[in-house]
């Protein structure tokens, strides 16, 4: 029996080998998910892998009345309705490993920017202009970095600021003290963490619980000369609250990777918000995790048809009462 596999949002389908090498199953590739053609293809699909620009609403599965598996080739799954899945019997199947050093990197990457304002000097000298006053930075050396979450992604990070000669405080409920202290970080309480750290930086999911965590009250309670990044989830930070905070001085500067809508709409209030570092959303967008990604969920699927091993499903406990 050969299993249909549906691929869109242009996967990296040289990181699908575990299905493509297996004559068991099929693929068939449409990147637009909007598209009578991407449709058709869903009601014969087995399984269907994505990134995130397609949204699998109660409303797509009931087009889709074969399908077993979703795989997010990614972290975040805000983009599949999990208990509609659930109820329609489809396991959901993450990628939390494949992207984790590309994320890591990227964050490093914002820190730095913002601390040494980099892309406003880039605009600048290209519009002509030699402005090295307006852009003193700070040195990151010396400095205290405050991770809120440390799962992989803030594991890594935590370990590469380390090595820039700073400082780690963590605040993590999940996290235990001997694993702050494999990452030779501090563990402490959310106030601890904005009480002390000059650079902020998110990890956490987006949930009902994480949904706009950095806000305008934790804004005020941050020092003034303080750097808050966020390349997580969009929707754990407030926007509109980042955005006044910049404005006012309040906080010194951020770097943001993800929002609560993408694309960024025209009119967002952190287009125009000032010492502000903006990138589209790409934490994951190097080749090689692109490839780690896939290749993640590729084989997770294969082994549930082989085996019906879903325990790796992000709905795993659901699907089995």
């Amino acid at each position: 029996m050969t299993h249909q596999v549906l691929v869109t949002d242009k996967v990296e389908l040289s990181g699908l080998y575990p299905l493509v090498d297996d004559d068991g199953f099929a693929i068939t590739s449409v990147d637009d998910s909007s598209t009578a053609e991407f449709s058709s293809a869903l009601a014969v699909a087995d399984a269907l892998i994505l990134r995130s620009a397609t949204r699998v609403t109660r409303e797509m599965l009931t087009g889709a009345p074969q399908l077993r598996a979703v795989g997010r080739a990614g972290v975040g799954v805000d983009n599949v309705d999990i208990p509609a899945a659930t109820e329609a019997g489809v396991a959901v199947f993450n990628a939390p490993g494949g992207n984790t050093i590309a994320a890591a990197e990227l964050t490093m990457g914002l820190l730095i920017s913002a601390a040494r304002n980099i892309p406003a000097a880039d605009a600048s000298l290209r519009a002509g202009r030699w402005e090295r006053a307006g852009f003193k930075g700070v040195e990151m050396r010396g400095k205290t970095l405050g991770l809120i979450g440390a799962g992989r992604i803030g594991g890594e990070v935590a370990v590469r600021c380390m090595a820039f000669g700073m400082d780690v405080v963590i605040y993590d409920p999940y996290l235990s003290a001997e694993r702050a202290a494999e990452l030779g970080a501090e563990l402490v309480d959310l106030e601890g963490v904005l009480q002390r750290a000059d650079f902020i930086s998110i990890h956490v999911p987006l949930t009902e619980e994480t949904r706009g965590i950095c806000g305008a009250d934790l804004l005020s309670r941050i020092k003034s000369t303080a750097y808050v990044v966020n390349a997580s989830r969009g929707g754990v930070v407030d926007e509109h609250a980042l955005a006044a905070a910049l404005h006012s001085g309040q906080i010194a500067g951020a770097a943001l990777d993800v929002f609560e809508e993408e694309p960024l709409p025209d009119d967002s209030p952190v287009r125009d918000a000032p010492n502000l570092v903006l990138t589209p959303h790409l934490g994951a967008s190097t080749h090689e995790a692109q490839i780690g990604v896939a290749t993640e969920v590729a084989e997770k699927i294969k082994d549930l048809f082989a085996t019906g091993d879903v325990s790796g499903a992000i709905n795993a406990g659901d699907l089995a009462q």
